[in-house]
């Protein structure tokens, strides 16, 4: 009975120290803003082609990958890109803010 005791808080450790872990990872990625002198020419100019006649009000990095806030028709679009410039993702910065729980 004391093996599958031991047996069962060992497992349990070992979840718990995981969950912990891969949270940590997570949030190493968070996003931080980041002035616009930061950002690569080639990110930049890929940003701007995406804004077409909306404003760029931000940028943000997150990890290697860089993304601009662009503001058109009264609403924020995210588009993220690599270093080089190439859109990897778009996704709205409402939807975002409302997923994380914060006041948009």
């Amino acid at each position: 009975m004391k093996t599958k005791n031991l047996f069962t808080v060992a497992a349990i450790s070992a979840g718990l120290i995981f969950g912990v872990t891969a949270q940590a990872k997570e949030e190493k990625h968070e996003e931080q803003t980041i002035n616009s002198a930061d950002v690569p020419t080639a990110v930049q100019s890929a940003a701007q082609t995406q804004a077409q006649g909306g404003t760029i009000v931000r940028w943000e990095k997150e990890g290697a990958n860089f993304e601009a806030v662009i503001e058109k028709n009264r609403k924020q679009i995210g588009v993220q890109m690599d270093a080089n410039g190439k859109v990897l993702s778009k996704h709205s910065e409402a939807k975002e803010h409302k997923e994380k729980g914060e006041k948009y």
